[in-house]
C-alpha cells in the first residue's frame, strides 16, 4: 500500500485518485527516463540444448554457450505510450480507477501500458517506483504549462500547481536515490562488462532407467577362463553352455558440474551412479563383457552397484583462436573422438557395439591431455594421449596413470589422432588412428582393455605374455541425404602384437576387423524422433585365432542387428524402446540366436 505525503490531503477526490494512478504506472527503473535496465547483473541465463546432453559424445560444450555474457540485459516487455483507456483490455468503466486513468491518458499523456494491452495495475511498487512515475505525469504537466499554444494552460489550477510543486519536493530524496542508484547500476555493468567474468558453476544431470530382457532359441556356447583348473591345452579355450538370463530393471545416473571461470574456459566434474548388469551379459565369452546387445546406460557407474564416483575431471581452455586444449586426471575419450550423428547414446543407436567402434579404444577414461585445431570450417584435427585410469577398475590391478609404479607412461596407454572432413553441413567424414600399449594381467591380454582385441589372449599354449602393442585404423561417417533420411557406419582394422614370455615361442599377431552400416530416420512420427537400424560386424578375426583364450568360437563371424527409436516425450524426457538380434554369438557358427528387448527412459536436466 502507498502511503501519500500530507500535501495530498487538500487536493480535489478526483486529482488524488489521478495520483494514485499515477503511482501504479508500469514504469520498471529501467524505463523511467533512464533507459538502464536494472536486471541484477550477476543473474545468469542458461540455455541449453537437451538434444545434446550428451556427456558422452558431445564435444565439449562451449563456456560462452553455458555462460551467456554477463553484459546482455535480461528481456522485458517494451512498454507502449497509451492514448485512449480503452485500449486498455484490463481495465473497465466499473472500476474504481477508470477515470483517473482516463484523466491521465486524455489529459497528460504519461500512462504506458504492455504490448499486451495489459495495464496490470494490481501489480506491487516501491516507493522508488512511485517516485520514477510522478516525476513522469509531472514533466508531462511542466511541458504544457510551459507550450504557448496547448489549450491546456489554461485548465491547470494554480492551487493544483503548487501542490504539485509540494509533492516533488516530498519525493526529492527518493529522485536523487533513484538517480543515484542508477548511476551506480550503470557504472558497475560497464565495470562487469570490461573486466570481470564471475566464476559460476552450472549443474546439469541424465537419468536413465532401463529395463531389459534376453533369451535365446537354446543354450549359448561362450568361452570362459577357470581359475581352479590348469590353463589350457593348445587351442583348445574352456567352453560353458548358458541358458536365459531374469528381465532386469536398472537406474545410472551422471551428474555434471561445469564451472567457468573466464567465459571461455570449462572446468568439467561428472559424478556417476547406477547398478545396471544387462542380462546379455549372461551369453557372453570372457573379456566380451558389456558388449553386444547391451544398451549403453545399462551398467553399473562404479565397481560396485550404487557407488557414487567421479567418472569424469578435465579442465578445457582456449590456446588460441582455432586452438583448444583438454587436461585433467580423467578425461573421457569418447567425448572427443569417433563421434558420429546417428549413434549418440541419447538419441541414436546406442549400444556399446553401435555407438562407437568396437576396435577403439581400450582407454576410455584416462589421464592426460587432448588437443582440437580447427583450421577451417570444413576441417577439424584432433590429437590425444592417455593413460589409462578408468572408474569401473578396481585400483589393485589398473588404473595405472595414478600407480607410481606404472605412471602416466608405464602401464596401458593411447595415442589417438582423428581427422575430420565435413565437404556440407550434412555429410561428415573422420579418420581415425590408435596407438596401444597394453599391460598383461596375470599373463594375458583382453578384457576391459584389450582393445582391438576382443576377448582374452596368451601365447596359444597356456603360457603367459609380456605387454602387448596395437594400431588400430577406423572409418567413420554420417550423411543426412534428406531432412528425413540418413546413412551412417564404420569400418576398423586393427592388429595386436603378442609377445610370449616363453623364449621358445616365436612373437604373433591378432589381426581383426570390424563393420557397421546403418538407415536413419530423422523426425520419424514426431519432430525431434530418430529412428536407426543397423547392421554390424563387431569382431572378425583374419588370422591369430589361435593365441585367444576366448572369443574366437568355432571360426564363425558374430553379426547383429539392432533396431532404436528415440522419442521424446518433452524437452527434457524421452522414451528409447530398443530391439537387438545376434547371430553366430561368441563368433560360434552353431550358436542359436539371441533376442534382446529394452526399454529405457531418460531424464534430463
Amino acid at each position: 500500500m502507498i502511503k501519500f505525503p500530507a500535501a495530498t490531503k487538500n487536493l480535489p477526490l478526483k486529482f488524488c485518485l489521478t495520483l494514485l494512478t499515477a503511482s501504479l504506472l508500469p514504469f520498471p527503473i529501467a524505463q523511467a527516463q533512464t533507459g538502464v535496465n536494472t536486471t541484477p547483473p550477476l543473474e545468469i541465463n542458461y540455455e541449453e540444448n537437451l538434444e545434446t546432453p550428451s556427456p558422452e559424445l558431445e564435444l565439449i560444450t562451449p563456456a560462452s554457450e553455458l555462460f551467456p555474457s554477463l553484459s546482455e540485459p535480461e528481456n522485458t516487455d517494451p512498454l507502449e505510450q497509451i492514448t485512449n483507456v480503452n485500449q486498455l483490455r484490463d481495465i473497465s468503466p466499473g472500476d474504481w480507477a477508470f477515470e483517473a486513468l482516463r484523466n491521465l491518458i486524455e489529459n497528460y499523456g504519461c500512462i504506458q501500458g504492455y504490448p499486451d494491452g495489459t495495464y496490470r495495475g494490481n501489480r506491487a511498487i516501491s516507493r522508488y517506483e512511485f517516485a520514477a512515475g510522478l516525476n513522469a505525469c509531472l514533466q508531462e504537466i511542466e511541458i504544457l504549462l510551459r507550450s504557448e499554444t496547448n489549450n491546456h494552460t489554461g485548465e491547470i489550477d494554480r492551487e493544483i500547481i503548487a501542490t504539485l510543486q509540494r509533492l516533488r519536493q516530498e519525493f526529492a530524496n527518493e529522485l536523487a536515490i533513484l538517480r543515484g542508484e542508477v548511476d551506480g547500476i550503470q557504472a558497475r555493468t560497464r565495470e562487469l562488462e570490461l573486466t570481470h567474468f564471475s566464476p559460476t558453476t552450472k549443474l546439469t544431470a541424465n537419468v536413465f532407467f532401463n529395463f531389459t530382457g534376453a533369451f535365446t532359441d537354446d543354450k549359448i556356447k561362450a568361452e570362459g577362463l577357470d581359475a581352479f583348473r590348469a590353463q589350457r591345452s593348445a587351442r583348445r579355450p574352456f567352453v560353458r553352455e548358458v541358458e536365459d538370463a531374469e528381465v532386469t530393471f536398472s537406474y545410472l545416473t551422471w551428474l555434471n558440474l561445469n564451472t567457468s571461470f573466464t567465459g571461455r574456459d570449462l572446468l568439467v566434474t561428472q559424478l556417476a551412479a547406477g547398478n545396471g548388469f544387462s542380462p546379455v551379459n549372461e551369453f557372453v565369452s570372457a573379456g566380451l563383457f558389456y558388449t553386444f546387445g547391451t544398451p549403453y546406460t545399462d551398467q553399473t557407474a562404479g565397481v560396485e552397484t550404487n557407488d557414487i564416483i567421479i567418472r569424469e575431471l578435465f579442465y578445457s581452455f582456449p590456446v588460441s583462436k582455432n586452438l583448444q586444449a583438454v587436461v585433467g586426471p580423467r578425461i573421457n575419450w569418447y567425448r572427443y573422438f569417433d563421434e558420429n550423428n546417428f549413434t549418440s547414446i541419447f538419441t541414436g543407436a546406442s549400444s556399446f557395439n553401435s555407438s562407437g567402434s568396437t576396435l577403439l579404444n581400450t582407454v576410455d577414461r584416462g589421464s592426460g591431455v587432448v588437443l582440437i585445431w580447427n583450421p577451417s570450417e570444413i576441417l577439424s584435427f584432433r590429437v590425444g594421449y592417455l593413460g589409462e585410469n578408468s572408474e569401473f577398475l578396481p585400483d589393485t590391478l589398473f588404473n595405472t596413470a595414478s600407480n607410481p609404479n606404472e605412471g602416466l607412461f608405464g602401464g596401458t596407454n593411447t595415442f589417438t589422432t582423428e581427422l575430420t572432413y565435413s565437404p556440407t553441413d550434412n555429410l561428415n567424414l573422420r579418420f581415425l588412428y590408435n596407438r596401444s600399449n597394453l599391460q598383461a594381467i596375470a599373463g594375458q591380454i583382453g578384457g576391459a582393455l584389450g582393445e582391438p582385441l576382443t576377448g582374452f589372449a596368451d601365447d596359444s599354449q597356456g603360457g603367459a605374455l609380456n605387454d602387448a602393442t596395437a594400431d588400430t585404423f577406423s572409418f567413420n561417417f554420417d550423411w543426412l541425404i534428406t531432412d528425413k533420411f540418413g546413412i551412417f557406419g564404420r569400418y576398423g582394422y586393427g592388429s595386436t602384437n603378442i609377445y610370449p614370455e616363453n623364449s621358445n615361442l616365436d612373437n604373433g599377431e591378432i589381426n581383426t576387423q570390424s563393420l557397421q552400416l546403418g538407415l536413419a530416420f530423422p523426425d520419424l512420427g514426431k519432430e525431434g524422433a530418430l529412428a536407426t537400424l543397423s547392421y554390424l560386424i563387431p569382431f572378425s578375426i583374419l588370422d591369430g585365432r589361435e593365441f585367444l583364450v576366448s572369443g574366437g568360437g568355432n571360426g564363425g563371424v558374430q553379426y547383429e542387428f539392432e533396431f532404436t527409436y528415440y522419442y521424446p516425450l518433452t524437452d527434457r524426457i524421452a522414451l528409447v524402446p530398443a530391439f537387438y538380434f545376434i547371430g553366430n554369438a561368441n563368433n560360434f557358427s552353431d550358436n542359436p540366436n539371441i533376442y534382446i528387448g529394452n526399454l529405457r527412459a531418460q531424464f534430463s536436466f
